[in-house]
């Protein structure tokens, strides 16, 4: 998303009483944004680099109260409603710093010291890939489900008006207009994560549609719903809202056969959102299922569903079951690796076509 977008999104994120985590490769201006949301509503920023802290500067140092253990306020806590808190760095924090912070995300505390009401809390990081040092990859599912993943990429437009804001020399102003492509070398963020619904990201998602415009619904429901559930759930979500046809249920599918013939009349991103339910389906299930799905030789009969689906779903759309099943495989141990060995070898015996395979 261009810059105006993500800050656009994230003051009503915060607005909102949520947290808005802003993804972009070094020098996209993710602090920039920080502060001109601070300057534009009146509040103090302040910057947490937790990539260079310990624990105790961000959670305070203990000290002793007669017979207690109390611990001191840290020297950038807050004492009014009117600030924003940036968390900067997050990527390249040790995970210790990282745990230390939870208990700020989740109670809006730290010990005895709690945030002032107003307080807007944000984060940023850089996307993992290999021109970052990076501690490790950030995939606790805990952690990340406390922010929206906001995506920020360069925008020429965004930029000019910025810079004649920011007085930036007329000279490079104008080479960056005619020469868009030198404004940045990363224009693909990647952030390698696999958002997943909650209970808690849906109450989070409602806060922030709460807060927006039947305008903004139109423009950003999606990019919104996607940042916090995930983009298969924002999917469905948005088709539910515009009354659009309910997918098939993925269990009716592949074990009963009912509702095949209606997918050949789904839309081509309806199909797309089938197969990432029927990968879900099988990723969900559990050792137990799995081994009454083996001992009732469902397996042949998932696979002779999967045929008839793949006749009707484009092809690279199917590759994905197919590759999902391999790294199901590659990635587990005992019952579960069995169990999607066995369902990938008839699946690949039922298509009957090696290029099917070579696709993974």
């Amino acid at each position: 998303m261009k810059p105006s977008t993500v800050k656009y999104l994230s003051k009503k994120i915060m607005a909102s009483g949520e947290i808005p985590l802003l993804w972009g490769h070094f020098g996209v201006g993710k602090t920039d944004i920080a502060k001109e949301i601070a300057q534009e509503t009146g509040r103090e920023l302040i910057i947490l680099v937790i990539s260079q802290m310990e624990p105790g500067d961000l959670i305070g140092l203990p000290s002793r109260d007669a017979e207690k253990t109390v611990f001191l306020k840290p020297d950038w806590w807050p004492n009014k409603d009117e600030v924003i808190i940036m968390i900067d760095e997050i990527n390249r924090a040790h995970r210790s710093i990282r745990n230390a912070i939870m208990q700020l995300l989740i109670d809006r505390r730290i010990h005895n010291h709690i945030l002032p009401a107003g307080a807007w809390i944000m984060g940023a990081a850089n996307p993992p890939d290999e021109e970052y040092d990076q501690v490790d990859l950030i995939t606790d599912p805990a952690f990340m489900s406390r922010f929206f993943h906001l995506e920020l990429s360069p925008d020429v437009d965004d930029w000019v008006n910025w810079s004649n804001q920011e007085q930036v020399k007329g000279e490079v102003i104008s080479f960056i207009k005619e020469y868009p492509e030198y404004l940045s070398s990363d224009n693909i963020v990647s952030m390698r994560l696999n958002l997943r619904p909650s209970p808690r990201s849906w109450y989070k998602l409602s806060n922030v549609l709460s807060n927006l415009s039947e305008d903004d619904m139109k423009k950003y429901s999606y990019v919104i719903a996607a940042s916090i559930v995930g983009s298969e759930a924002a999917r469905s979500f948005l088709s539910h809202l515009e009354n659009k046809v309910e997918l098939p249920n993925p269990k009716d599918l592949l074990i009963e056969g009912k509702n095949l013939e209606r997918i050949e009349k789904l839309t081509n991103e309806e199909k797309v959102s089938l197969i990432l339910r029927i990968n879900n389906y099988f990723e969900s299930l559990n050792e137990e299922e799995m081994e009454q799905l083996l001992s009732d030789g469902d397996q042949k009969t998932i696979a002779e569903n999967v045929k008839i689906i793949s006749e009707v779903i484009p092809k690279d759309a199917m590759f994905s079951v197919l590759r999902f099943l391999n790294e199901m495989v590659e990635k587990n141990k005992g019952l579960k690796k069995a169990f999607y060995d066995k369902l990938l070898e008839e699946i690949a015996i039922k298509l009957g076509d090696s290029t099917w395979m070579e696709g993974i």
